[in-house]
């Protein structure tokens, strides 16, 4: 089991899900984050509003899935979110330990789905 963090692009955020569906991954968290890297908080117009600050606007995604999935998501996540500018994100597969149902109690690779 993997747990799939990525950092993303506000407007990107529709057409990621919608690869990772294709991909039959259905099981996604999405957040409103603020965050920087390599754009340094450097400002930008994004929908007509510019971007103020040493913080920019992100979405982070967080995916939960059994090892067979692992790269399907990593695929959809790229393809959906790449615009080949700096800032299109990261994404970052860390090792799980367990998961848990809290309406069935069923633990690991059945938990998630």
């Amino acid at each position: 089991m993997k747990y799939i963090i990525a950092i993303i692009q506000p407007d990107r955020l529709d057409e990621v899900l919608n690869r990772l569906t294709e991909k039959e991954i259905h099981l996604v968290t999405a957040s409103n984050v603020l965050g920087r890297g390599r754009q340094k908080g450097i400002a930008e117009v994004y929908r007509s509003h510019k971007e103020a600050g040493s913080l920019l606007r992100k979405v982070k995604l967080e995916i939960g899935v059994n090892d067979e999935f692992v790269e399907a998501a990593v695929e959809a996540i790229t393809a959906g979110a790449r615009t080949g500018q700096i800032g299109d994100g990261k994404i970052f597969v860390l090792d799980m330990a367990d998961c848990v149902r809290i309406r069935t109690g069923e633990r690991g690779g059945k938990a998630i789905g």
